[in-house]
């Protein structure tokens, strides 16, 4: 999700709430203790350099249970972050603490704040030599039709 998707969001809210794909709420008393915008210049394993910029999101469980933060004050703190530090429009990454710091995706169900599993993956693939994922066929789903004796298929 970018950052203008969760602007639009929003104001449509009566509460922010964040949960992880299994199911599980981030305490509702959590706090966004960081707003930013993380640049990562790097090379690839096929020798391409790369550049990704993403916003980034701290999340911390605070076990301050008198504040909960509401939608409008998130907003403020977003567009503060866009004002001072010049913050672009690009794809939210979230940092929230379990058994350490993890890193997700952010998606809406049209309820909550998803926060979805990032994966790792090659950039290059086609350059350090890993095949790519054959597709699976089941024996029994093919046409056997084809080489049957006398079809002239061989």
């Amino acid at each position: 999700m970018k950052l203008s998707k969760i602007k639009e969001i929003l104001p449509t809210l009566d509460n922010v709430e964040f949960q992880l794909e299994n199911g599980t709420f981030v305490p509702e008393h959590f706090h966004v203790t960081e707003i930013g915008q993380i640049t990562k210049h790097f090379i690839d394993c096929g020798g391409v350099i790369r550049t990704e910029k993403a916003v980034n999101f701290q999340l911390w469980d605070a076990n301050d249970y008198n504040h909960r933060l509401k939608p409008t004050k998130l907003l403020n703190i977003i567009k503060l972050s866009e004002e001072k530090l010049g913050i672009e429009d690009a794809e939210i990454e979230v940092e929230y603490q379990s058994e350490t710091i993890g890193k997700f995706d952010l998606d809406f169900d049209g309820q909550h704040f998803i926060l979805k599993n990032k994966q790792t993956a090659c950039l290059a693939s086609d350059a350090c030599g890993i095949p790519a994922e054959k597709q699976k066929v089941k024996l029994s789903e093919l046409n056997s039709t084809c080489c049957t004796p006398n079809s002239g298929c061989c």
